[in-house]
């Protein structure tokens, strides 16, 4: 593997800046990033110095993967940030890497910031720390187009998807006069190596918590949804309401309406979680289909792909997949 990503959601998962330094003080070559951090958990100045510090302990190898948290923020009942809080965030933190003095604004309260003192090896400047930015709705693709060194896509692995998404990117990309070929294409996904005579079921309890967890995302990410591709527009409009409003004070409600999210797969998502949407969301199949896809992914633009799960299907990944071809490796 080229790269590792940490989740940043503090309701879910560890600290990712933790986790991402003892991954550098144990790792000489892989990239490391968060998969991804977002505009309201940490200041602008915080997370700056949060990369700076991993950069000096792993100089080279750092990546930030930035979005508007809609996990971090959903799972605290709060709404994911604004794109001018994702946009304004992003340009603080490249101009503090650069070494500059940048303005930053708390409410009312208008200052201009600097590290104070770059010179010594508490962070690390002089090597290039990259931005990408994770997105899924039209907006926040373009955005991701316009500013990002790369962009993070989340279940993208069927073709309506990845024609959806790039044409989005590239057109971000061209406001700013870029080319979509400069910026660096990331999908990430839950992966699954079917078994023979394996039932619809089983498969949905492997990968039915990201399928969801993505087309819900995708869903609400739109205010028309005649901006989503046409041959699965419906079957991703319905997951727009996977994750109903339970009866319950709004100070607590979330408590119930996130547990488990992105971990346990739900009874009432299962009519939603059909085999099209696994194989639109999901590297799910035999090996040889896999690595078909994994290929065909390659031809649309896609440099990466990350697998979001546990130890036992990274290795299953490495197995099955990149040792016996490694055409689209990791």
């Amino acid at each position: 593997f080229t790269h590792a990503w940490i989740a940043d959601s503090q309701m879910v998962w560890a600290d990712p800046y933790q986790c991402l330094a003892l991954c550098a003080v144990n790792t000489q070559t892989i990239k490391l990033g968060t998969n991804v951090t977002n505009p309201s958990s940490r200041i602008a100045p915080v997370t700056a110095c949060n990369f700076a510090t991993l950069n000096a302990l792993a100089p080279g190898r750092v990546i930030m993967g930035i979005g508007t948290g809609n996990t971090s923020r959903r799972t605290l009942g709060m709404p994911a940030a604004r794109l001018s809080e994702l946009r304004t965030h992003a340009e603080v933190c490249r101009g503090l890497w650069k070494g500059e003095t940048v303005p930053y604004q708390e409410g009312d309260r208008r200052r201009q910031i600097r590290f104070l003192r770059s010179e010594v090896e508490f962070i690390n400047l002089k090597d290039p720390i990259a931005i990408y930015v994770a997105a899924s709705g039209p907006k926040t693709l373009e955005l991701a187009g316009e500013v990002g060194d790369g962009v993070i896509l989340f279940g993208v692995v069927g073709d309506s998807l990845l024609e959806y998404t790039l044409s989005h990117i590239r057109r971000g990309a061209e406001r700013a006069g870029r080319r979509l070929k400069d910026i660096y294409i990331l999908v990430a996904t839950a992966f699954h190596l079917t078994k023979s005579g394996e039932s619809l079921t089983e498969i949905q309890q492997a990968v039915g918590p990201l399928v969801t967890s993505e087309c819900n995302i995708f869903a609400l990410s739109v205010r028309d949804p005649s901006e989503l591709p046409p041959d699965i527009r419906d079957e991703l409009m319905a997951f727009k309401n996977a994750y109903r409003t339970p009866d319950a004070p709004v100070e607590r409600r979330h408590l119930d309406l996130y547990s488990g999210y992105c971990l346990e797969f739900k009874p009432e998502h299962a009519r939603l979680v059909t085999e099209r949407m696994i194989k639109q969301t999901t590297l799910t199949g035999t090996a040889e289909e896999i690595r078909a896809r994994v290929t065909r992914m390659a031809a649309f633009g896609v440099q990466q792909v990350a697998i979001a799960g546990g130890q036992s299907a990274i290795a299953n990944f490495a197995r099955n997949v990149i040792h016996q071809d490694q055409i689209g490796r990791p």
